[in-house]
């Protein structure tokens, strides 16, 4: 997998940069790399980023600039921390600083850093596209089979460890409310008609087993 999303970053990075193959687009994926494999990931891992953009490449003709939409991918969860709030600034931060070292273009570096932003709330105004694209592909893990989104809540679980039973399921449950509660989880023509029932559907199912508990 790891020489597949080098690939995949090299492609992203050279052509924002209009083909400019220099400086070498790879010491920072191997840096992005490494932060994905940190030891306290569970779910938020290289599985995670490359799942993330596949499901971009699934949504590519809605994206105004899926090649920019694919770097904020790799900077979306690039610092992450379970027990601190600030992991998407921190990203957006990181994303400002190494697209500027490795050469994108400003206006690129900004929009990258403003899609990782959106991360906080996944609520791209009207018109975003490319907003829309990162946000769909992110929670598109949602609209997975059953098993699968059950290893993903017991992963999220995992990466909260550090939190008592009880505390948890709170905080859990309260996000999945609110995930239920959203008009519509999903932007895109694709993510609205293919990802949202079943979505929908495991969210309830999660948050009726919490509550059972």
């Amino acid at each position: 997998m790891t020489d597949s999303l080098r690939t995949r970053w090299h492609a992203a990075l050279v052509a924002v940069r209009g083909g400019a193959e220099d400086p070498d687009p790879l010491p920072y994926a191997d840096n992005l790399l490494a932060r994905w494999a940190e030891p306290q990931r569970r779910y938020h891992t290289t599985a995670h980023l490359a799942a993330v953009l596949d499901h971009v490449d699934t949504l590519a003709d809605h994206a105004a600039a899926p090649d920019v939409v694919r770097l904020a991918v790799w900077f979306h969860d690039a610092v992450y921390r379970p027990d601190r709030s600030e992991n998407e600034e921190r990203s957006a931060v990181l994303a400002e600083r190494a697209l500027s070292e490795a050469g994108a273009p400003a206006d690129v570096t900004a929009e990258v850093a403003r899609l990782v932003r959106l991360t906080v709330t996944h609520d791209p105004a009207d018109g975003d596209t490319d907003g829309e694209v990162l946000c769909d592909a992110d929670l598109a893990i949602l609209a997975s089979a059953p098993k699968e989104y059950a290893e993903y809540a017991a992963q999220v679980r995992e990466e909260y460890a550090f939190v008592p039973d009880e505390a948890f399921r709170e905080g859990r449950a309260a996000v999945l409310r609110q995930l239920l509660g959203l008009p519509r989880l999903f932007r895109t023509p694709h993510g609205l008609a293919e990802w949202e029932p079943r979505a929908r559907q495991n969210l309830m199912t999660e948050l009726e087993l919490l509550s059972g508990m």
